[in-house]
């Protein structure tokens, strides 16, 4: 059975302390990033929404790079909202900006009406890359 690795971007945040969670689990080849949120390093949240929104992503690609990956090794986001009707927009528009190219990870987007004082939360799940393969399909 695979071990649970913690993972910790090297600004760590407050956040991970005053919770009691991990930034993210490795766990044989693959990587669940806990939700991040468009927190300061304090913890506080950013408080202009497109701000937090970019925050989030700043900190998820810092969580991301210090397991050794990167959005194109993202297979499954899900992102959570406190106003999806009127956040919608602002949020496609920051996550074109952030994850590229097709082909897209799956994603599911929930609304709810808490995020401990936050407006926009997101994780995910990763495959974290290797530099030698075994499974024939990544010979290609």
């Amino acid at each position: 059975m695979p071990t649970r690795d913690a993972i910790y971007p090297a600004n760590r945040h407050a956040l991970y302390d005053i919770h009691r969670y991990s930034a993210a689990i490795r766990s044989g080849d693959l990587l669940f990033v806990s939700g991040q949120v468009g927190s300061r390093e304090d913890g506080s949240p950013e408080p202009v929404f497109e701000d937090q929104v970019r925050r989030a992503f700043a900190n998820l690609r810092a969580v991301l790079a210090a397991a050794g990956c990167s959005f194109d090794d993202v297979v499954d986001v899900t992102t959570f909202h406190t106003d999806p009707d009127e956040q919608i927009e602002t949020v496609l528009a920051v996550r074109a900006e952030e994850i590229g190219a097709p082909p897209y990870p799956n994603w599911t987007a929930v609304g709810v009406n808490w995020l401990a004082g936050f407006d926009f939360e997101i994780k995910v799940i990763a495959r974290i890359p290797s530099t030698t393969s075994s499974h024939p399909a990544d010979k290609r």
